[in-house]
């Protein structure tokens, strides 16, 4: 998991299991951040889609959710102003097509999640020095 800012530059970066919900990691991914302040508003795919989630994070964290609706959702929450940033989605791909770069992260050798970690960590501060 990993957050970017609107340049499409690493915030934030985690790793989990292959298992969990995406919407259950997001804590830990925010908790795991590169920065001291924490982003406004958070863009999701679908699979964020929560009301427990939004309500969450805008009361611990004071974080808005965008995500859009799913096809089957009963009460439509989303009006579609918020989702005008969502089109901008595709710099947070960037992120993880600039980490896919990174011969290590993209053929995981590392028998340990630390070491593993640590790599990512590694690719994050590389793409965070070529944009300064």
């Amino acid at each position: 998991m990993a957050i970017s800012d609107r340049f499409g530059l690493p915030i934030a970066a985690c790793i989990s299991s292959a298992s969990p919900a995406e919407v259950t990691l997001v804590d830990e991914t925010l908790d795991s951040g590169f920065l001291d302040v924490e982003p406004e508003v958070l863009i999701g795919d679908k699979a964020y889609d929560s009301d427990g989630l939004d309500e969450h994070l805008l009361q611990t964290r004071g974080i808005t959710m965008i995500a859009p609706n799913r096809i089957n959702r009963k009460v439509k929450t989303q009006d579609g102003r918020g989702l005008r940033r969502y089109v901008r989605r595709w710099k947070v791909e960037r992120l993880f097509a600039w980490l896919q770069s990174f011969r290590r992260l993209t053929t995981r050798w590392e028998w340990h999640a630390e070491n593993y970690l640590g790599f990512l960590r590694l690719g994050c501060i590389c793409i965070l020095l070529r944009h300064l």
